[in-house]
């Protein structure tokens, strides 16, 4: 093998000598048309469309392939979440006429099978790179202050997982995917300890469930673990500092979650002011003020999960020229490109929605750009939203709420899933599909659904609203019975007066 080759990569050019390089760095200098710095859902989606159009693409990734959707977020959460519903079926099977013997939990084994499921993602990934000639470089990456090497040309320097370090080059682009990562609370005293006061990273790896748990945030992340360490016999209470849960959902929506999870014991503090923390060797003591009292809470652990930070350090942005908004996000415009010629940023690290599939979308688009196709840019206004709970909730488009504060004229239909015939022979009849239709032409203004399988069910109304199909198109549709997807054409129905079935 040549000392210019790379194992598994294209054989690198033989570049002059450059002052800026370190000379054993001129060596292992590789060319692709595109680099993505990070392999998340937003990362790994655009490379591999890239390399579908031609383009010769690498990925550097300091984790694994997946990123923190598929290691830390969303694939071994939901792993979780389908334990848990699976145990709060099994508490109530004897109404479906099976009696099972002596029920236990094992959050441990639940774990592991979460973990498992987590990194058969992450090998699916692996094996795509390899099916699409990707080239995978494991280690971080960093804009190159010699980035232009030649017009046109940028570089990075890729510190590797062994310790080495390597120069790549980008013809046509650098893409910073880089996604995000959790964060404590240090301003209220909750600083993450890894022992007792926890991120939504620590949790997914606890060998068991904690006797109590405090869960600051009760955004979908919150709503979620609530609803997991529930099933497995933790006493959870929920803290948000705003009026309610969820509060980015429509209200209804967000109060009929609350009234749900109250029914399992979940305690619910909402405008919740936090102070006095004390965290002990084994226990963490709140103090609490919330709907005019105070009180003090002692838990075994304490679960920060209010908000999330990009992952802009150590890439090299300023040096590069390339700028972040206030909030620390990279600025980009519509086409993905940043203030630096030749580098481009998705997902996360580019601003809410912080969203896997908003991330992947981009990938697509950006690719498509990229390879010089025709290209749909990402409709931020129909990115759906899904909270994986029990009961589900998912969402697109305008709240009521908000419909309001912009002086729209709407109409709103709903359809209460205890009146459909499906979720009854289910069993699962909480919750209800809610429409918001503009009033004179019927356009889907929102959408909002609370019950079993809303995560599915709320696509149906993503398609119709980005083919600006009319509710009155939704009811031309014939919908399978029994199915719970007739609640979405009743609820339309609704909206025009027209419901049959409540």
């Amino acid at each position: 093998m040549s000392r210019y080759e790379i194992p598994d990569r294209p054989a690198a050019r033989i570049l002059p000598s450059i002052p800026f390089l370190l000379p054993e760095l001129q060596a292992t200098m590789a060319s692709f048309d595109v680099i993505f710095i990070g392999g998340g859902p937003a990362g790994y989606v655009g490379a591999i469309r890239c390399a579908q159009l031609g383009l010769s693409t690498a990925v550097v990734e300091r984790e694994a392939l997946g990123g923190t959707c598929v290691l830390w977020g969303c694939i071994p959460a939901k792993a979780l979440l389908e334990s848990a519903a699976l145990a709060n079926r099994m508490r109530s099977s004897r109404d479906f006429g099976i009696t099972a013997g002596e029920l236990s939990f094992d959050y441990g084994v639940a774990m592991k099978r979460s973990r498992s499921v987590s990194q058969q993602n992450s090998k699916g990934v692996e094996f795509l790179f390899k099916k699409n000639k990707i080239t995978y470089i494991k280690g971080t990456a960093k804009l190159s202050t010699g980035k232009n090497i030649e017009k046109g040309i940028k570089t990075v320097l890729v510190s590797l997982a062994t310790g080495k370090e390597e120069m790549h080059e980008a013809k046509r682009a650098i893409v910073i995917s880089t996604g995000s990562r959790v964060k404590g609370l240090p301003q209220i005293g909750l600083e993450l300890n890894k022992t007792t006061v926890l991120s939504s990273d620590e949790v997914l790896i606890l060998e068991s469930a904690p006797k109590s748990l405090a869960i600051i945030g009760a955004g979908a992340v919150g709503c979620e673990f609530a609803d997991v360490f529930n099933a497995f016999g933790t006493q959870v209470t929920l803290l948000e500092v705003l009026p309610s849960i969820l509060p980015i959902e429509d209200a209804e929506v967000s109060a009929e979650l609350a009234k749900n999870l109250k029914k399992r014991k979940i305690d619910i503090l909402t405008s919740a002011k936090i102070g006095n923390v004390r965290i002990g060797k084994d226990a963490v003591t709140l103090s609490i003020t919330a709907g005019g009292k105070q009180q003090d809470l002692e838990v075994e652990k304490v679960l920060v999960a209010a908000g999330r930070a990009p992952n802009v350090e150590d890439l090299g942005l300023k040096e590069g020229g390339v700028q972040l908004t206030e909030r620390g996000f990279i600025k980009i415009n519509e086409k993905m490109e940043t203030s630096a010629p030749g580098v481009y940023a998705i997902g996360d690290v580019a601003g809410p929605p912080m969203l896997a599939h908003k991330g992947s979308r981009e990938g697509l688009v950006l690719a498509d750009l990229l390879a010089g196709q025709q290209a749909h840019l990402v409709n931020y206004g129909n990115i759906p939203s899904a909270t994986y709970c029990h009961p589900e909730v998912a969402s697109i488009g305008l709240t009521e709420e908000q419909c309001k504060e912009r002086k729209l004229e709407y109409k709103v239909g709903k359809f209460p899933f205890s009146a459909n015939g499906r979720a009854r022979t289910s069993g699962e009849t909480e919750g209800f599909v809610k429409i918001i239709r503009d009033a004179k032409y019927g356009e889907i203004l929102g959408a909002h659904i609370i019950g079993a399988h809303a995560t599915e069910l709320i696509h149906e109304l993503a398609l119709a609203r980005e083919n600006e199909y009319t509710v009155e198109e939704i009811d031309l549709a014939i919908h399978a019975h029994p199915t719970l997807s007739e609640a979405v054409a009743e609820a339309a129905l609704d909206s025009m007066g027209k419901m049959i079935h409540a």
